[in-house]
């Protein structure tokens, strides 16, 4: 089934492959419960197959995760405070808000080198960065640098899931077969229960 569905996404246009891995890149910061994650580990399976490269998905999907922190550190610059502090965007919470403050005091521009390695807090250190009035030029190669990091990790991952689609397959199918087998079980329990139970209502 895997396999299959890799089959299928193996017959799109690479270039086409490389900008969704872009857009994803891109949007997490903007939108940050975009599972951008998931997505590049997804495409770099296809690096196996030589549906894709390694070095073209690890620039795309870096340039385009700090081009889209630049985005939100300018949002940051331009309106900062107001927009962070009253509320107005519903994901940034208030103890992120106060955890990356704190942060911010401490290790200024290493926690941009760090960032994607920061689950939970990295969606608004872009908004931080920009709001503290760190260097431009500076944050961008630092994010560069992060998501370049990063994402050769998490592109590996993908590398091994592509060398090995069909013992993965295996065993997402026998894990399938296993919950199916146990639910149905339990149906079958729950359904004798219920027609003994009724049974016993009707006897005088």
């Amino acid at each position: 089934m895997l396999d299959t569905a890799l089959e299928l996404i193996r017959s799109v246009d690479p270039n086409y492959i490389y900008l969704v891995l872009f857009f994803f890149a891109f949007i997490e910061n903007v939108f940050p419960p975009s599972p951008s994650d998931v997505v590049v580990v997804l495409g770099a399976t296809l690096i196996a197959s030589n549906t894709i490269a390694f070095v073209p998905i690890l620039l795309i999907t870096s340039i385009g995760s700090a081009l889209g922190f630049i985005l939100m550190y300018v949002v940051g610059y331009f309106f900062g405070e107001n927009i962070l502090r009253k509320g107005k965007i519903k994901f940034i919470h208030k103890d992120d808000l106060e955890k990356t403050d704190n942060w911010f005091g401490r290790w200024g521009y290493r926690l941009i080198l760090v960032n994607r390695f920061l689950p939970g807090t990295r969606s608004v250190i872009s908004f931080f960065s920009g709001a503290h009035r760190l260097n431009m030029i500076k944050t961008f190669l630092l994010a560069a640098i992060s998501a370049f990091v990063w994402n050769t990790l998490i592109i590996y991952v993908g590398m091994q899931l592509g060398n090995n689609i069909p013992l993965i397959d295996y065993y997402l199918t026998t894990y399938s077969q296993i919950i199916i087998g146990i639910t149905a079980i339990v149906i079958i329990i729950l359904l004798v229960r219920f027609f003994i139970k009724r049974k016993k209502t009707r006897l005088p």
